[in-house]
This record gives C-alpha cells, structure tokens and sequence, in this order.
C-alpha cells in the first residue's frame, strides 16, 4: 500500500507530459522580407438587371499550380448571390489577403464561379518577387 501514492503521482506526471501539445513554428522569413499581398476585386460592368440566377464565387490561391507539390493557400467561398445583384464598377467588392509563411513560390489566385449552366474562373499568377497582386475580375 506503501507504493499506490507514488504510482498515483507517477501516473499524474506522465499523464501532465503526455499531454502538453507544441506549437508550430513559423517558417523564418529572410531579413526584411514582407508578405506578399492578393487584392481580388469583383464587379461587372453589364447590365444583368432581369437575371435571377444564381452565382457563387470563390476566391482561391494556390503555390506550385502544375507540380507535385501544389497546394491551397486560401480558398473562401463568397455567399451565393443572384447575377444581377452583381455590383457594379462603382460598387466594387474588395478583399484582401495576406500570404502567411510566404515561401517565395510563383502563386496562381483568381476567382472561380458557379452558376447553373457550370463552373468558369479567371486566374492569374503572382511572381515570386511580387509584393502586391490585383486581380480584378469584370464578370460577363
């Protein structure tokens, strides 16, 4: 019986250890480095005033696009609207997104929709040196 309160905190200390979780750690950035910027700008420039379909944009950016090692940075899927509550180029919609643990890769971003009659994009890429990237999309 002697033994039961040293298996009991013996048991308490493992447990305690087991149980502690590491944080990641950032990707070092080189000295002086920034992150690198996507501005997606959204709008249409037609009048789609008697269109009540639907639409649903995502914003999406990828690193490597074409290689083994390809992967999602950001992708936001933006509400489902009707076509003609599209604003226009006086109402833009902007969002912005900062590129956490920039790797330095040659970034492909855009948008991607989908209506009823399928699914269409506009990408673009982003340079390796590029600091800031604006993709403005006029949807037709």
């Amino acid at each position: 019986m002697k033994s039961l309160p040293f298996v009991l905190v013996f048991a308490a200390i493992c447990l305690t250890i087991s149980c502690k979780k590491e944080k990641q750690q950032p990707i070092p950035q080189p000295p002086g480095a920034s992150a690198r910027t996507i501005r997606f700008i959204l709008y249409t420039n037609q009048d789609f005033s008697n269109d009540d379909d639907t639409i649903s944009f995502l914003l999406t950016i990828r690193s490597n696009t074409g290689t083994i090692n390809s992967r999602t940075i950001f992708d936001s899927t933006l509400t489902t609207i009707k076509i003609k509550d599209i604003p226009g180029p006086s109402n833009k919609l902007v969002f912005e997104k900062k590129i956490p643990n920039d790797d330095g890769s040659i970034l492909t971003a855009g948008f991607v929709y989908t209506t009823r009659f399928g699914v269409g994009w506009s990408l673009d890429t982003c340079g390796a040196n590029q600091k800031l990237k604006v993709i403005e999309y006029p949807f037709r």
